[in-house]
């Protein structure tokens, strides 16, 4: 199994849980976090004042996935998420050691 962790744009949160839902993908977490890469923040303006700000809004979703699945759920995230400017986000994929539905104590792929 695979813990697949996206940031993407907050926009484009309901894209990718739609591209997401039509390969059959059922579970997914979305937090909303804020943070910086190579842009290093942005300018806004508010009431005509300028200014920057250090952290960019962002959405983190996590995803497990069965190890035969992962390659499908990135690219669908990839192609759901992509704008083609600065800022699109990252995906990191790490490995799940174990799984249980607490409800019924299904665990690892029948836990998903």
């Amino acid at each position: 199994m695979k813990l697949i962790i996206a940031i993407i744009r907050p926009f484009k949160l309901d894209e990718v849980r739609d591209a997401l839902t039509a390969i059959d993908v059922e579970g997914l977490t979305v937090t909303e976090v804020k943070g910086f890469g190579r842009q290093k923040g942005h300018v806004e303006i508010y009431r005509g004042a300028e200014y920057s700000t250090t952290f960019v809004p962002k959405i983190k979703l996590e995803i497990v996935v069965e190890d035969e699945r992962t390659e499908r759920v990135i690219e669908t995230i990839e192609a759901a998420a992509k704008t083609g400017k600065i800022g699109d986000g990252k995906l990191f994929v790490i490995d799940v050691e174990k799984a249980l539905r607490i409800r019924t104590g299904e665990t690892n792929d029948l836990a998903l």
